[in-house]
């Protein structure tokens, strides 16, 4: 399998669309969408956890790792699933969370009843109220262990009270861990996302954090490279049509090289995270702060060349479940139902989707869906969001928590597709929604896209066809361009005597790309009916992206 080839559509179970009118997604309706995924000229669906669970991190908390959840449909659905992609071309990618389950889980409730062996599947302390083993922060606010009263012991928990750490250093564990991944192998699935997958080797001395949460205890831990090869080794490395990619929290590019190397035999792809992070004051991801595009521009170069030099794929990616609508986040002028909304989204899709890697599209962004716009508390269901607002209520006023929820909140991405303008369900459900749509449902929706002049989607899969036309967008060696400008950022893809260049315009400005060091060429990509060119420069209208081909540099 040619893995720089590839590319996936990541669906959000819950809110992608409902087939039985309950107001949650399910398999079912997914099923019934397949053909619009496959047009788009994706190879791989990505489906977030559709495990048993309670749902209070819709459904990273994992209570039964072999078993569909009801709310999501039946084995029998997820067979089908698998039939009809399989039928269309189409690969399935599940969702592993490995780092923790539910703490409904069998094997933690076991734990609770006193049984040893399942206290050891999770990592409890032995302590005292109000004494914590260390300081360390949960990545959803508050401490990072909880005590349990009836056992005199604490137990960790990186993300919510409710999603207890496993135990990665007890054999028993990986090797039912190992049972859960061969288990979904057995059944069709030819992808594997593994969750925050670098937090799964906690170090053997547990200590305060001075400097920070703790997470420089945890990320990227002592035994993590033995442990992923041995979980390649155990379940995916004995297939050679499945393609992995590891979730990689605040981690490295020499961890990275590690992870995805050719020979390294762990993991074929990765995420990073460091160019969402480039709004954040201060690191503080809720906090508000302008994009840094000069940082960015650097921290591409950066991945991309070192990276491509090691050989190791990184997933190339603007959204996710976790993140907030690229189009709101990036672009004041781009969000919403702005005049530049379809420009901006085409132009941060080009940016990303002809580099090295492997390009990936959030559910909704083929549209490009802007943040919520809500405007309470009380209409968000995140967990991680709730916990936030409580916090940041003890400095700030309600509208400046409700500002900073506004444009971080992971509910952001999590509203329900919507795939017409009819109310009051918008094609998503015949009830009731779980978390409600965004306010421009009427005018941004699936059905509007499919007939619009210069649509996202069509940009889209014009944008993954070139990736399948011109070897050099596969393999072919990364060069930034125009390093200083203050507006673009460009780069060149070459490989042999194929060389294609890609230009992209941030802002809201009109600007120009100087042509003087570039040969003949031809346009093959433009997010605008024209691109205007003097002599050897190029003139850019706001958020215009072009990519030409031929040439020498």
């Amino acid at each position: 399998m040619q893995l720089n080839k590839q590319s996936v559509y990541q669906i959000y179970v819950p809110s992608f669309a409902d087939s039985n009118g309950d107001g949650l997604g399910d398999l079912a309706g997914i099923t019934g969408k397949l053909e619009y995924i496959k047009n788009l000229g994706v190879s791989y669906i990505w489906l977030t956890p559709i495990y048993v669970s309670p749902m209070n991190d819709n459904g990273y908390d994992v209570a039964a790792y072999c078993s569909i959840n009801p709310r999501f449909g039946t084995m029998t659905d997820f067979d089908k699933l698998i039939e009809t992609a399989t039928s269309l071309g189409l690969k399935v990618m599940l969702d592993m969370v490995l780092n923790h389950t539910s703490t409904q889980h069998e094997w933690f409730q076991k734990a609770l009843a006193g049984e040893e062996r399942y206290q050891n599947y999770y990592i409890f302390k032995d302590g005292t109220p109000g004494q914590p083993p260390t300081n360390w922060q949960s990545k959803f606010g508050g401490h990072a262990w909880h005590y349990v009263d009836k056992l005199g012991k604490w137990y960790l928990h990186l993300f919510d009270v409710t999603q207890a750490d496993l135990n990665w250093d007890n054999p028993e564990v990986r090797a039912e861990l190992y049972k859960v991944v061969n288990f979904w192998l057995d059944k069709g699935v030819k992808g594997l996302r593994f969750d925050v997958i670098n937090l799964i080797s906690k170090p053997k001395i547990f200590e305060d954090d001075t400097q920070g949460d703790g997470r420089r205890f945890y990320t990227d831990g002592p035994n993590i490279h033995s442990y992923l090869k041995e979980l390649n080794q155990n379940t995916f490395g004995k297939y050679a049509d499945v393609m992995t990619v590891g979730e990689m929290s605040s981690t490295s590019i020499e961890n990275c090289l590690k992870y995805a190397g050719p020979k390294q035999d762990e993991l074929h792809t990765v995420f990073n995270f460091h160019h969402l992070k480039l709004d954040y004051a201060g690191g503080d991801k809720w906090s508000l702060a302008p994009f840094n595009f000069m940082a960015m521009k650097q921290l591409f170069n950066q991945w991309q060349t070192q990276m491509q030099a090691g050989g190791a794929l990184t997933a190339l990616f603007w959204s996710n479940h976790d993140q907030p609508r690229v189009v709101s986040r990036l672009f004041s002028e781009g969000g919403n139902n702005s005049a530049y909304r379809r420009q901006s989204a085409v132009m941060l899709a080009c940016a990303t989707f002809l580099m090295y890697g492997v390009p990936y599209i959030y559910q909704g962004e083929e549209i490009a869906m802007p943040n919520a716009g809500f405007t309470g508390i009380d209409d968000y269901r995140d967990v991680e969001t709730i916990n936030y607002y409580k916090i940041l209520r003890q400095s700030k006023s309600e509208a400046e928590a409700l500002a900073i929820v506004a444009a971080k909140s992971r509910d952001n991405a999590r509203t329900p597709m919507v795939w017409n303008g009819e109310k009051p369900g918008y094609g998503y459900t015949g009830g009731t929604p779980w978390l409600g749509f965004i306010k421009e449902a009427a005018t941004i929706n699936a059905e509007n896209e499919l007939n619009a002049s210069g649509s996202v989607y069509r940009n889209f899969a014009k944008l993954l066809q070139l990736r399948q036309d011109y070897p050099a967008l596969q393999s072919g060696t990364y060069e930034q361009l125009a390093a200083k400008h203050e507006h673009i950022y460009a780069y060149s893809r070459t490989l042999k005597e194929e060389t294609v260049i890609v230009v992209c315009n941030f802002f809201n400005v009109k600007t120009s790309f100087n042509l003087e060091n570039i040969g003949i060429y031809k346009l093959i990509f433009n997010n605008y009916n024209d691109a205007t060119i003097h002599n050897t420069t190029m003139e850019l209208k706001p958020y215009q992206a072009i990519v030409f081909i031929g040439g020498t540099l």
